[in-house]
């Protein structure tokens, strides 16, 4: 788990799209096969992972886990995870989980998870609304970050999908 202190910019749609055809030129020239498992995001990043012509080479595909029984029945969060107080659906251990998850369930070789709150609303303690964990899972490695985002709904949930897409970049490379 690491924690992300600052703020990023908001990406462009412009910058959106050069990261996700990295990261589809990355996965295809590897060889990997990446997925999503989203919450916040919505399925942001599977969308602009699909939005790459010839993605379909690399991206095996995204599961949109906004609620949590898809979490726990699709993805494979385990109940104490999402029912222990203070841990829960916006965690390190989600975030991994969910990865994870998504890994097995989509038959990837990588895969990154996006579990926040986006806002206005939802705020809980020591989780307040921008706060963002991802999950990163590869074979033989699962890891977490936690991100604090400044900005209204919409701003946050691009700033995410910056995140998650840099990670999955990352991984590949």
């Amino acid at each position: 788990m690491s924690l992300s202190d600052s703020d990023i910019e908001l990406p462009s749609d412009d910058d959106l799209s050069r990261l996700a055809e990295e990261v589809v030129l990355l996965g295809v020239s590897s060889g990997s096969l990446v997925g999503t498992a989203e919450s916040c995001t919505g399925g942001l990043v599977a969308a602009a992972l699909t939005s790459v012509s010839g993605s379909s080479a690399t991206v095996r595909g995204g599961v949109v886990s906004y609620a949590i029984g898809v979490k726990h029945d699709v993805l494979g969060v385990s109940s104490d995870i999402l029912d222990t107080p203070g841990i829960g659906a916006v965690s390190s251990e989600c975030a991994e989980a969910m990865a994870a998850g998504a890994r097995l369930v989509l038959s990837c070789d990588v895969a990154v998870s996006v579990t926040g709150i986006a806002g206005p609303t939802g705020a809980e303690p020591n989780k307040p609304v921008g706060s963002v964990w991802f999950g990163i899972a590869s074979v033989g490695s699962t890891k977490s970050e936690l991100h604090l985002f400044s900005g209204n709904r919409d701003q946050v949930r691009r700033k995410a999908t910056f995140v998650a897409l840099t990670m999955l970049k990352d991984a590949l490379a």
